[in-house]
């Protein structure tokens, strides 16, 4: 059996981490398969649902909050992901979606969860009719459900993207935002569209349990965006690579204790240890933000000329410094950059030094893609549709993974703000390109592989 140990230094070290750095683990989150939960009935598949869930995970949160009670480690969220519905469903009969999804809202408020993923369908090459139900449903699950989150997989580097989804998606998040008016649209901070989704992904919106993955599995995602800003801020004359080695060493650090929580709790729920995901994940909290290290790098503000690259250094870095951490990283790994969850981000919007075009460009060379904007109630489905298959594209052209969670506020105009709470933080609205892409969008089809797809 593998053992793992940390010196006494790195104890202190981590525990000043923690008490000045606002260091997390941000989740810990339990894979569960439901693939021997379909059946032909469908109130029988969501109690086997339900049943499963329960079962697996009713010592998720208790186990949690004991190993953050006895190692001084805060662990923000406990999770569940779950094999994506789609797949479920079809061996049913007259079913409805919405039943399902209830099942899974139910069985997460049971085990005392916030958040359950996996109301899901994977379409990159096509949709089977139970994939295409369970899309059409995605705005009236989320807006009766508390703890579901949905994604949806458009497009991949060996498939392409499928444009008749992408287009699809445009409209469902546009009645996701209507079906939520009163939380200004927060069902579409539940919603997540791909392109390259990863199977082993453990935060959310988007965590689902792959058909590659086993009958359980915990997955852990770390934090630490103020860990590495304290040791970019101690050393403003560094240069680019020296600064380089100290965010590895930072980052080998914020992990080798992700890969000890995610140890300890597979050890106690006696459930196999999955992946640490590298990802610095900021909060709205000040000094818990990715854009105040960019900052520190020397930019005067997040989003001028320079961004770009030295996310592109940060994020390279973080990945070398924790695969060094552990043996088994996955999931997204690299420094996301939600909008409205860092305070920073939020600033340079405010202040019209960040736009959608730049944050598509920072994409490009950091994890996921662009996450929680929002933008003006009235843009159209098909302008939400382009700008999903913009960033699909350099997720398939790039081999790796991007995503669009975004978020038309209903009644809300460039510039007004948006509450959404907690660590959805708060968004300001963002404009769009005023020019359409109807045409193109409707042409429907599918996006041919590139030709780095071809490489068996």
């Amino acid at each position: 059996m593998h053992r793992f140990s940390l010196h006494p230094v790195e104890i202190m070290e981590t525990l000043q981490m923690v008490e000045k750095e606002n260091l997390d683990i941000r989740t810990i989150t339990m894979g569960i398969s439901l693939s021997d939960c379909a059946h032909p009935d469908p109130r029988i598949a969501c109690q086997k649902i339900y049943n499963k869930i329960c079962r697996y995970a009713e010592n998720l949160v208790k186990t949690g909050e004991e190993i953050e009670s006895e190692y001084g480690i805060p662990i923000v969220n406990k999770r569940i992901a779950v094999t994506p519905i789609s797949l479920i469903i079809g061996a049913s009969e007259k079913y409805n979606c919405l039943d399902f999804a209830k099942a899974l809202d139910k069985a997460a408020e049971n085990v005392g969860v916030n958040f359950i993923g996996g109301f899901s369908a994977l379409v990159h090459k096509g949709a089977t009719k139970s994939d295409l139900d369970l899309i059409q449903a995605i705005p009236t699950a989320l807006a009766n459900t508390a703890r579901v989150c949905a994604s949806v997989n458009v497009g991949s580097t060996k498939a392409g993207i499928n444009m008749d989804a992408v287009l699809q998606m445009g409209n469902i998040i546009k009645e996701t935002a209507k079906l939520t008016t009163a939380e200004g649209g927060l069902g579409c901070a539940k919603l997540v569209v791909f392109c390259n989704a990863p199977e082993d992904n453990p935060f959310m919106a988007g965590a689902f349990h792959g058909v590659g993955e086993p009958e359980a599995v915990i997955n852990v995602g770390v934090s630490g965006p103020g860990v590495v800003l304290n040791a970019v801020q101690k050393h403003p004359e560094a240069d680019l690579g020296t600064l380089t080695e100290i965010i590895k060493k930072t980052a080998f650090k914020v992990t080798r204790m992700g890969e000890l929580v995610g140890r300890e709790a597979s050890k106690r729920l006696k459930i196999p240890f999955g992946i640490v995901d590298l990802s610095l994940a900021p909060t709205p909290a000040r000094g818990d933000s990715v854009a105040a290290i960019l900052e520190a790098m020397g930019l005067e503000t997040c989003g001028t000329h320079g961004t770009t690259a030295a996310l592109a250094i940060l994020n390279d870095a973080v990945k070398k410094g924790g695969s060094m951490a552990s043996s088994y990283v996955g999931g997204l790994s690299g420094a996301f950059i939600p909008v409205s969850e860092d305070a920073n981000m939020i600033a340079a919007v405010a202040k019209g030094a960040l736009s959608i075009d730049k944050l598509e460009a920072m994409t490009c060379v950091c994890s996921v893609g662009l996450d929680m904007i929002t933008v003006p109630g009235d843009t159209p489905a098909e302008t939400i549709a382009a700008i999903i298959a913009d960033e699909a594209a350099i997720g398939m052209i790039n081999n790796k993974t991007t995503a669009v969670r975004i978020i038309p506020a209903p009644g809300k105009k460039v510039g007004e703000w948006v509450e959404f709470g907690g660590l959805l933080g708060r968004g300001i609205v963002m404009p769009v390109n005023r020019y359409a892409s109807n045409d193109f969008v409707k042409r429907g089809g599918r996006i041919p592989a590139p030709l780095n797809a071809l490489t068996n």
